[in-house]
This record gives C-alpha cells, structure tokens and sequence, in this order.
C-alpha cells in the first residue's frame, strides 16, 4: 500500500471488480507501510488514500506489514541476512494457512465467506491481523513439541504478528484460528475456551463465542500440523494511527502534492481520504472502550421504540 502501483492499481482493480461482481467476496492481503522502515517518500498518501477504498470496497483485508515480518525473521527465525523472498515466504504460508480449506477437505472447513461473516461484526471494521504457528528457527526444530496447546499458545503470541501492532494493546473483536492436521476437534475446542479463560480482558465481552476454530485434514508440506490465525482486533488501529500522523504532518505543508494534483487529483481527495481514516480509527477506539452495560441500555431503548410503535 505504501507504492503507487499497489495502492493506486489495486484499489481501482478492487472498486472496478466490485462493480462488475458486487455478491463476490473481496479479500485482500496489504501490505501497510512500517514503522521505521520505508521505501517511498509519499508512503503516507499512497496508504491513506488506498485505505480509504479499502474501507468502502474490500469485505476482509489482511494487514501485513515488512518491518513485523522482519522481526520474525530475526527472532524467531534467527535469520541474519533475511531477504525478500524470506518475508514472501512467511506471506505465503498465512495466504495458504487462510485459504487452505477452499482447496482441501476438513473436519470443520472454512471458506472466505464463512471467515467474513464470522471475523466482520461491523462491516467498516475488517482489517485483520495475522499470525501464523509453527515459527521456529532451523537448529531448534527437532526439539520443538508440535501440539495443539504448543500451536494455540505460538499463534496467539504477540511476537508471531505479521502486522507491526501489538494486540496485547486492544481488545479482540473477533478471532478465528485455521488448524491444519490430524488432530480431535475436542481438543482444538478446549484449547479456544482456555485462551478465552485465561485472556477474558483482551476479548469483548459483548460478543459471546468470539473465538472461530476450524480443522483442514491436510497439513502443508514437511509439517505434522500447522495453524493460522486471523485476529480482528481494535490494536490494529495503532497502523493507521501511525499513518495518519505522519500523513498530517506532510499535508499540511503540501509536501509532494504536486505529483497527485499534476495528474489530476484534487486536493478534498485527500481531506476526504484522511478524515475516512480517522474515523476508521475512532470508530476502533470506541468498540475499544465499549462494555456489556452501555450495549444493555442500547437494546432496551430499542426495545422501548419498539413498543411505541
């Protein structure tokens, strides 16, 4: 999102297929401009004016990000000189982990469209985190347990995030994790409502049963089992707070605006594009601070019009 090409072509390809095929479901996997690393100088415009589209014109978008995927690379993967085709690598097995069950049989399978309806409690709020188990460096594989607690425990861990935020600092709307294996659906389901347990403070409480397992019986290539997790949480809005600040900041002074207005872009685009995502984020902040007493009082007042009609 961060270069012309993917922000700028994508999002048109993403509002044109929209138009032509508005019942199809449409998922993207974007990857949001980092932290500390950056590419292009005008990052920001690019990623606030194609989050902007996103928002009206995607069902479900995975947020990956270099910097988290470099991280891994480094920590966990003990890679010392990790390249791009490394970072493709992590990608491609969240890509495969997510829609695995679209090509394999499975217990409990789970297509894109299952995902959206289960992860998107409002439909503006689908900007997901991704992680991906297991995540161990070659020399400590052998010694490495794979179980469906030692998964569980891997993928819910802050630092196999593909996405520079940590969830530890929101709270989960929603969660689903994509087991791929051999393994007891009674099993997977105690270890869901152990983590819900165990974590009730960094889920909702006014969304019962937020936490989706599904199992695919095929686990990818050299692995017994494997398990992606998909995370809805309101923590993902530190990204685009992130992106919003230092948008401002080149804004205000008209900073490579030219590029934009000398191809025909209007200046509002970007007012528009930029108060989109700052609603975006607090929108986040609000279901963030939410609580099972203010939803009470919310349903009661309906259930009074109700009764006046």
């Amino acid at each position: 999102m961060g270069g012309g090409t993917g922000a700028g072509m994508g999002t048109l390809l993403i509002s044109k297929i929209r138009e032509e095929y508005p019942d199809r479901v449409m998922s993207t996997y974007s990857i949001i401009p980092s932290p500390k690393v950056s590419d292009t100088v005008v990052e920001p415009y690019n990623a606030t004016l194609s989050v902007h589209q996103l928002v009206e014109n995607a069902d479900q978008c995975f947020a990956l990000d270099n910097e988290a995927l470099y991280d891994i690379c480094f920590r966990t993967l003990k890679l010392t000189t990790p390249t791009y085709g490394d970072l493709n690598h992590l990608i491609a097995a969240a890509v495969c982990g997510s829609t695995c069950s679209l090509r394999f049989p499975g217990q409990l399978n789970c297509d894109l469209r299952k995902l959206a309806v289960n992860m998107v409690p409002f439909p503006r709020l689908h900007f997901f985190m991704v992680g991906y188990a297991p995540l161990t460096s070659r020399g400590s594989q052998q010694y490495r347990a794979l179980t469906v607690p030692e998964l569980t425990q891997q993928c819910f861990d802050a630092k196999n995030m593909m996405c520079a935020a940590d969830p530890r600092h929101g709270r989960y709307l929603t969660c689903a994790v994509l087991f791929r294996g051999r393994m007891s659906s009674k099993e997977v389901d105690e270890q869901m409502l152990n983590v819900v347990n165990k974590n009730s403070s960094y889920f909702v409480e006014w969304i019962p049963n937020n936490v989706k397992a599904s199992i695919c019986d095929i686990p990818p290539k050299g692995l017994k089992m494997a398990t992606t997790f998909v995370g809805n949480t309101t923590a993902v809005q530190e990204t685009w707070k992130r992106v919003a600040e230092q948008f401002t900041v080149m804004f205000r002074r008209k900073a490579f605006l030219h590029w934009y207005t000398g191809e025909g872009m209007d200046e509002m685009e970007f007012t528009e594009a930029e108060s989109n995502m700052n609603d975006l984020v607090s929108e986040y902040q609000q279901y963030q601070d939410a609580t099972a007493e203010e939803e009470g009082e919310f349903d009661e007042d309906e259930e009074f019009d109700a009764d006046m009609m």
